[in-house]
C-alpha cells in the first residue's frame, strides 16, 4: 500500500454562534490590559480536515484545530512532500521525518500540530486496512467502557451554573468540570466571585461527584499561591493550567504546595516536552490532546511514559482520536467529554464537521469492536453552514 495523495481543507464556520459574555472564562490574555474580549484568541470556530488517500482506495482521516489555515499550508507545503509514495504502515518512520524535516521551526505549536493531523489519518487507514479498530492496534480493550467528565460550566451566572450542573447529574455523569471567570487583575472581589462560583456547583452535586476546576493559564503564580487554600475545602480532583504552559517551574512549584493536584498539558508537544513535566514533577495529572501532540504514535509513546511515573492521562477534550488511546491503555482512566451544543468556543465543532463520536451514556462511553479505523466520517448535515477552503 502506498499513499497517493493528500488532501487538507479548511472547514470555516459561518453558522449560528454563541456571543462572547464577560468573565466567561479565564485565560491567558486576562493579565494583559486589553479591550473586547479576552477570549477571542482561544476561540476555535475553524478546522483543518486531513485526508490520506492511498493507492488501494482506503482513504484515512485526521484533524487539527489550531490555526487551521497555517495548518493547511504547513501540510500542503512541507508535509505532504514527506509522505507522498510511502507505506502508511511505516508510521514510525514518516513520523520522524516530518518531525526531522521541520525541528528548525516545527517542535511545538501549529508545526507539530499538523503533524500531529497527517498521522491520525496514518492510523485511520492502517485501522481500516486491518479491518479493526485503532483501539485495537495500539493494545485493546483495556475497560469495559470509558468513564468521562462533563467538561463546560463555563462561568455566567450562578443560578445558570447550577441549573446546568443539575443537567449533568440527571445525565448520570459522576465528574464534570467548571472553568473560572475572574483571576488576578479582579483583585479580592474576584477571588470572591471565583470561590462563590465553586461553592454554588457544589451545592447542587454534593460532596460524592468529582469536580474539575479550569483556570485555562488565566492566573500567575503569585496568585494562585493565594487561593489555593480557599480552593482545598472543595475537594477538586485537580485544578487545570493555573499558569502559562511555559512556566513549568511554576507548575512544579503548586503541585508541591498543596493537596490539590495540578493538571496541564494541553498546550505541551511531543515526548521531550512530557518528559520534563514529569521528571519536574510538575503535573499529576497529564492532558494532551492528540491532535496537537504529535498525534497517535507520539501519545502513545506519552502514555507509556507516564504510566512509568504513576501520573494518570486524561486527554483534552474527548473526541476519537483521544478515546481510541484512553481504550488502549491503563494509564488513561477517564476522558473528558464536551456536551453537544452551538458553537461557542469551538471544541464542540468536531460534532459539526465529523460524526461517528459515540454518545456517552450513564457517564460512560463505548467504542464498537467492529467499526475499523476511528470511526468517523466527514458529516454532510452541516456542510452549507462551513466556509471551505481547499
Amino acid at each position: 500500500m502506498k499513499i497517493t495523495d493528500v488532501k487538507a481543507r479548511v472547514f470555516e464556520w459561518k453558522g449560528h454562534t454563541v456571543p462572547p459574555q464577560n468573565h466567561f472564562c479565564s485565560n491567558a490574555m486576562d493579565l494583559l490590559w486589553d479591550r473586547g474580549d479576552s477570549m477571542g484568541t482561544f476561540r476555535f470556530h475553524g478546522w483543518t480536515v486531513v485526508e490520506v488517500y492511498t493507492d488501494e482506495g482506503i482513504v484515512g482521516i485526521g484533524n487539527v484545530a489550531l490555526a487551521p489555515r497555517i495548518a493547511k499550508e504547513i501540510i500542503d507545503q512541507y508535509l505532504t512532500p514527506l509522505v507522498l509514495g510511502q507505506d502508511p504502515f511505516d508510521y514510525e518512520y514518516l513520523w520522524q521525518r516530518m518531525y526531522r524535516s521541520t525541528l528548525a521551526w516545527g517542535r511545538k505549536g501549529v508545526g507539530m500540530a499538523a503533524i500531529s493531523a497527517v498521522d491520525i489519518a496514518l492510523w485511520d487507514i492502517m485501522g481500516k486496512a486491518t479491518n479493526k479498530p485503532v483501539f485495537k492496534l495500539l493494545g485493546g480493550r483495556t475497560k469495559e467502557k470509558i468513564p468521562c467528565y462533563a467538561s463546560k460550566l463555563y462561568r455566567t451566572d450562578l443560578d445558570e451554573m447550577q441549573r446546568e450542573a443539575q443537567t449533568y447529574l440527571d445525565q448520570g455523569f459522576t465528574a464534570m468540570k467548571m472553568r473560572f471567570g475572574y483571576g488576578p487583575k479582579d483583585g479580592p472581589q474576584g477571588v470572591r466571585e471565583n470561590l462563590n462560583s465553586v461553592a454554588a456547583v457544589r451545592e447542587v452535586i454534593g460532596e460524592d461527584i468529582d469536580l474539575m476546576l479550569e483556570c485555562y493559564m488565566g492566573w500567575n503564580l503569585e496568585y494562585t499561591k493565594r487561593i489555593l487554600p480557599k480552593l482545598e475545602p472543595y475537594q477538586p480532583r485537580w485544578l487545570e493550567e493555573p499558569v502559562i504552559a511555559d512556566d513549568i517551574d511554576g507548575y512544579a512549584e503548586l503541585n508541591q504546595l498543596t493537596s490539590i493536584p495540578i493538571s496541564g498539558g494541553e498546550h505541551e508537544f511531543t515526548l521531550y516536552g512530557f518528559r520534563q513535566l514529569l521528571e519536574k514533577r510538575a503535573v499529576s495529572v497529564i492532558q494532551y490532546d492528540t491532535n496537537r501532540v504529535g498525534g497517535i504514535t507520539a501519545a502513545h509513546k506519552i502514555n507509556a511514559l507516564a504510566e512509568s511515573f504513576g501520573v494518570p492521562v486524561i486527554p483534552h477534550a474527548g473526541q476519537m482520536h483521544n478515546y481510541h488511546l484512553t481504550m488502549s491503555t491503563l494509564a488513561s482512566p477517564m476522558s473528558e467529554y464536551f456536551p453537544v451544543h452551538d458553537v461557542e468556543i469551538g471544541n464542540e465543532l468536531f460534532y459539526y464537521i465529523f460524526e461517528g463520536d459515540p454518545a456517552p451514556e450513564n457517564g460512560f462511553i463505548d467504542l464498537d469492536e467492529d467499526t475499523p479505523g476511528l470511526g468517523l466520517s466527514i458529516n454532510q448535515r452541516y456542510l452549507d453552514q462551513f466556509n471551505i477552503i481547499e
